[in-house]
C-alpha cells in the first residue's frame, strides 16, 4: 500500500513539474532577515489563484502543522501537488543573514507565488509568502512576517522544539492547552525564566524574510 502511494505521488510530483518546465521560469532568492532564527527546509510552490497555504484568523491544517512544529515540507508538499504547477524543497537550513537562490516554474504568468520554513528554534512558528502575484516582467521583491500556526504552547522548552539547537520533539498532533488555535501573525519570544530559550538570543522582529522572484523567461 505505501509502494503505490508514494509511486502515485511522485508521479504527480513529475507531473506538475513536467507541465511547468514547457511555462515561464523564475529565479526565487530567500533572505533570513532575522538575527537568531534559522528555516528549515523551505517548500516553493508556484500555483494559481484557488490556492493558499492557509487563511489567517483560521485553524491551521495538519499538512501546515506539521510543517510549523517539525519543519517538514513533504506532507504540505503532497497536499499541494495536484493543484500546483510546481512544487518544490530546497534543502538545508538558511542561517541568520543567508540568502538562497532556487528556480522554478509556472504555466502561467498570472499564476502566485507561496513559500513557506518552520523557524528553529521556536514551538510553532514559521515565515511564509502566501499567494504573493508572480511578476510579470523583471523583479518583485516581498518582505514576510513570522506567523504563528497556533497548533502548540509557546513555552519556549527545548523539549518541545526540534532542530540543532534544542534537539526535541517536533509535530505531536494532539491538542492541548495554550494552543492558540489559529493562524496568526507572532508576537516574537519572551522571558519565562526557568530553562526556557532567551529571547536575548532568539527574539525578531518583522518581516523576518525577503523574498525576491525575477522572471527569466
Amino acid at each position: 500500500m505505501f509502494k503505490k502511494h508514494f509511486l502515485a505521488l511522485t508521479l504527480t510530483l513529475a507531473g506538475t513539474q513536467a507541465m511547468a518546465q514547457q511555462g515561464i521560469e523564475y529565479e526565487v532568492s530567500i533572505t533570513n532577515l532575522s538575527p537568531g532564527q534559522s528555516f528549515t527546509p523551505q517548500l516553493v510552490v508556484t500555483h494559481p489563484g484557488n490556492v493558499r497555504l492557509f487563511r489567517i484568523g483560521n485553524p491551521a491544517r495538519e499538512t501546515l502543522e506539521i510543517l510549523a512544529e517539525g519543519g517538514d515540507t513533504g506532507p504540505l508538499a503532497e497536499r499541494l501537488a495536484p493543484s500546483a504547477d510546481e512544487v518544490k524543497t530546497v534543502d538545508g537550513l538558511l542561517g541568520p543573514g543567508q540568502t538562497v537562490t532556487t528556480t522554478i516554474n509556472a504555466t502561467d504568468a498570472r499564476h502566485f507565488l507561496s513559500i513557506a520554513a518552520m523557524m528553529i528554534p521556536t514551538n510553532d512558528t514559521f515565515m511564509a509568502l502566501n499567494r504573493a502575484r508572480l511578476p510579470v516582467a523583471g523583479t518583485a521583491t516581498f518582505t514576510v512576517p513570522a506567523y504563528d500556526a497556533g497548533t502548540e504552547a509557546n513555552d519556549q522548552d527545548c523539549a518541545n522544539i526540534p532542530g540543532p539547537t534544542c534537539g526535541g520533539v517536533g509535530y505531536v498532533g494532539a491538542p492541548a492547552e495554550g494552543d492558540e488555535g489559529f493562524v496568526h501573525v507572532s508576537n516574537g519570544m519572551h522571558d519565562l525564566g526557568g530553562d526556557t530559550l532567551s529571547p536575548a538570543l532568539y527574539d525578531w522582529r518583522n518581516p523576518v524574510a525577503r523574498i525576491s522572484v525575477r522572471r527569466m523567461r
